[in-house]
């Protein structure tokens, strides 16, 4: 799989832009603040369709612009898809494949593979446990689409529960404070009705989207677990050896962790993560009412990364939790490879992160893909393993200089 041609309209800091790309390596050569991330971003959204630098897509669009269109043309063997997608804050995005409407923009997702490495990886390994469960559901969309629904619909039964939470929470209170018959008439007004009958019904559907998410998490973590040891292995060989565990809210008995945060859930069928998901909404249902949040399920849960008997955060320095970071994205690159087809490789600023020894045997690993995309502030921050086509992005242009 390789990228043939990116073309960006009113995206980030291009009014226009279209780039000729081959397989092997392309780097895209400047200063900073030039532009390079806004191309290799706009691939990434093309893969994922999210930004690996903000949260939605506003910024995305250039200012003064009301949109955004990214085209890009992938090479899969001997098949060529034309993907357009059109970004619209605030309203619904749309897509085109082989110029022809789809009916979701998610429907193109799957189409070009891509595994991009970024300074932001170091969140990975020192930030919150978002960001790893990020790290997890990207991965699972980008092996198996259809999970994008599956995420989606999880998150919209999540805001939807939540919603009724809140309002659950509230009347409580109310009622604490005399208010009562006021608190409830509002509470039904919402639309809630029977907070106990309505919360079973959210229970339900909370419980079915998040077992076959969670089911999918544990399957997934249990098969990247030898790859990132692989790779770390490599990158750091005198450090202590990673390792993954997944740790989840649901409460003991089918393998998973407890409250506490200890313990996984590998093995644990989906009917059984059903089951036991519905049972633990139970045991926290005060818990919920009072506190106005739904506390069990996906969204709560961690990835946590270990070095030896130690949590990698708080614990690894600078280089060990940078090259966990790598690590993680390595394994991926393995496992989409190993899925059929090579993803493209995408190293947003990474050689300049990293010390000699890093940088040359991430360069060797990374040397063999079939197409791998880098920016980089000087050409010297290019591995001399990684030499290929180049362009240089300065003041708004990009120019092809080999």
């Amino acid at each position: 799989m390789h990228v043939a041609s990116l073309s960006l309209t009113d995206f980030r800091s291009y009014e226009s832009v279209d780039l000729g790309l081959e397989p092997g390596v392309t780097a895209f050569v400047g200063p900073n603040g030039q532009g390079k991330t806004n191309l290799v971003e706009a691939l990434g959204y093309v893969a994922t369709q999210s930004s690996h630098r903000v949260a939605n897509d506003g910024p995305l669009v250039r200012q003064g612009a009301a949109r955004a269109i990214i085209r890009s043309v992938v090479m899969r063997e001997d098949r060529r898809a034309l993907i357009e997608l059109e970004l619209n804050p605030g309203k619904a995005n749309r897509a085109r494949l082989n110029r022809s409407p789809v009916a979701r923009p998610r429907d193109v997702i799957g189409l070009l593979r891509t595994v991009l490495f970024a300074p932001e990886d170091l969140s990975m390994v020192k930030g919150d446990p978002s960001e790893r469960r990020r790290f997890l559901d990207d991965l699972l969309v980008a092996r198996t689409p259809r999970f994008a629904g599956v995420r989606a619909d999880y998150d919209r039964v999540l805001k939807q529960r939540g919603a009724l939470l809140r309002t659950a929470a509230q009347a409580r209170r109310g009622s604490r404070s005399g208010r009562r018959a006021e608190s409830d008439a509002a509470f039904a007004a919402a639309g809630a009705g029977d907070p106990l009958s309505t919360l079973e019904v959210w229970d339900a559907h909370l419980a079915r989207h998040g077992a076959e998410l969670l089911a999918a998490r544990l399957e997934l973590v249990e098969v990247l677990r030898p790859l990132v040891a692989a790779s770390y292995a490599s990158l750091a060989p005198d450090s202590a050896p990673a390792d993954l565990e997944y740790r989840g809210t649901l409460s003991t008995g089918l393998g998973t962790g407890g409250p506490d945060g200890s313990g996984d859930a590998g093995g644990a069928d989906r009917a059984a993560l059903e089951e036991r998901m519905r049972a633990a909404l139970l045991e926290v249902r005060s818990s919920e009412l009072e506190r106005g949040i739904t506390l069990v399920g996906p969204h709560r849960d961690d990835l946590f990364l270990g070095l030896g008997d130690l949590p990698a955060r708080g614990y690894a320095s600078h280089g060990e939790s940078w090259s966990f970071a790598l690590a993680l994205r390595l394994a991926a690159y393995d496992l989409l490879k190993a899925d059929g087809g090579d993803p493209v490789l995408i190293l947003d600023d990474v050689f300049a992160e990293l010390d000699n020894r890093r940088r040359r045997r991430l360069a060797e690993m990374v040397a063999p893909a079939e197409q791998v995309l880098i920016t980089a502030a000087v050409p010297d921050d290019v591995p001399a393993e990684l030499a290929g086509s180049r362009f240089d992005v300065a003041e708004g242009g990009v120019t092809r200089v080999r």
